[in-house]
C-alpha cells in the first residue's frame, strides 16, 4: 500500500508535471530513482493507471527492462564479488535505451525491451518487447542518474571511509576492488542520462532500510504463492545495489544538487544541470515503514 502522504506531496506532483511537460511536439523522459524495496514499481504502476484522467499516455518502464541479453550480460559480469548475474553498472544496454528513446522522439512508437525475471531459473532474460503509443515515459530505476567519479573515486572512498557512522556499509577488499570498474561501466549511461528530462528521487532515512524492505516484499510474494529467491541469492542482489555504487558516494551527490541550493533543504531554491545529468526535481524521503516524512523540491521547476 503507497502511503497517502507520499502519493500527494510526491507522486501526484510528478504525474502533473509530466503532464505540463507532455506538450505537442514534446516527448518528455522522467527518472524516478529509489534504492531496492522503496515501492517505485507499485508507484509508476499506479501513476500509469492514473495518468488517462489527465488525458495522458503515460508508459511506465524500468532499467531492468534493459538489462543484457543472458550471454552478454554472464560476461559484462564474470568474477564480479557479489556472485550476481544482474543489477550492478555494466549489466544493462545503455544504448539501446538511447536508441529507444531517439526512435520514438523521432515520431514512431515507444518500443520497450521487457525484462522477464521468471527465465533461467530465476536469473531472468529478456522477454518479448511491446510497442506503445506513449505521450510521456517514466523510467525508474536505482542507478538513475548517477555520475562517475573517475580519479576522483579514490580520494573521496577514502574520504567516506573515515567518517564516523559509515560502519553500517564496510565494503570487503574484493568489493573494494571492484569500485573503479563500476564507476568506469557507469560512463556508459551518460549519454541516456542527458537525452532525459529531470531526475526524482526517493530515498531511505536510513541506507540499511532497503535490505530490510526488500526482504520483507520477498517474504510477502512467498507467502501469496510467487516465486521467491533464496534468501542467499536475495541477500547478493541487495548488496551489490549498495555496494558497487555506495550511496555516500553516488545517490546522495545527487541530493545534494537539490539540497545545497535550498539552503535548508524545505521547499525552494532552483535545479541545474551541475552533476552533468537532467536537472534533480524533487527528494521524498521516507521511513522504515515507507511513509513520507519530507519532500525537498525545487520551487520554479523549469518547463523547458
Amino acid at each position: 500500500m503507497i502511503d497517502p502522504g507520499l502519493l500527494a506531496d510526491f507522486a501526484l506532483p510528478l504525474l502533473e508535471r509530466l503532464r505540463l511537460l507532455a506538450t505537442p511536439g514534446r516527448r518528455p523522459v522522467l527518472l524516478l530513482n529509489a534504492p531496492v524495496g522503496a515501492g517505485k514499481t507499485s508507484l509508476s504502476g499506479l501513476l500509469r493507471r492514473l495518468a488517462p484522467a489527465l488525458d495522458l499516455r503515460l508508459a511506465v518502464a524500468s532499467i531492468d527492462d534493459f538489462y543484457l541479453p543472458w550471454e552478454q550480460r554472464l560476461r559484462a559480469l564474470a568474477g564480479n564479488p557479489f556472485g550476481v548475474t544482474r543489477v550492478p553498472p555494466g549489466s544493462h544496454d545503455p544504448a539501446l535505451l538511447c536508441q529507444v528513446l531517439d526512435d520514438w522522439r523521432a515520431g514512431g512508437p515507444l518500443r520497450l525491451p521487457r525484462f522477464d525475471k521468471a527465465l533461467r531459473q530465476g536469473e531472468g532474460d529478456r522477454g518479448a518487447a511491446v510497442s506503445l503509443q506513449a505521450d510521456a515515459l517514466l523510467l525508474e530505476g536505482w542507478l538513475l542518474g548517477c555520475q562517475p567519479l573517475g580519479e576522483g573515486l579514490e580520494t573521496a572512498l577514502d574520504r567516506w571511509a573515515r567518517q564516523p557512522g559509515n560502519q553500517a556499509l564496510q565494503l570487503g577488499a574484493a568489493e573494494r576492488a571492484w569500485l573503479p570498474h563500476w564507476d568506469r561501466a557507469l560512463e556508459a549511461y551518460q549519454p541516456a542520462w542527458r537525452r532525459c528530462d529531470e531526475l526524482w528521487l526517493l530515498r531511505p532515512s536510513d541506507w540499511s532500510l532497503p535490505r530490510r524492505w526488500r526482504f520483507q516484499a520477498e517474504a510477502r510474494q512467498r507467502r501469496q504463492g510467487g516465486a521467491a529467491l533464496p534468501a542467499v541469492a536475495l541477500e547478493q542482489l541487495v548488496r551489490s545495489s549498495l555496494c558497487s555504487l555506495p550511496p555516500a558516494l553516488y545517490q546522495e551527490p545527487l541530493d545534494h544538487q537539490l539540497l545545497q541550493q535550498n539552503g535548508d533543504g524545505i521547499l525552494g531554491g532552483d535545479t541545474s544541470h551541475q552533476h552533468g545529468g537532467p536537472p534533480v526535481v524533487a527528494v521524498a524521503l521516507l521511513d522504515g515503514r515507507r511513509r513520507l516524512t519530507q519532500v525537498s523540491a525545487s520551487s520554479s521547476l523549469p518547463t523547458g
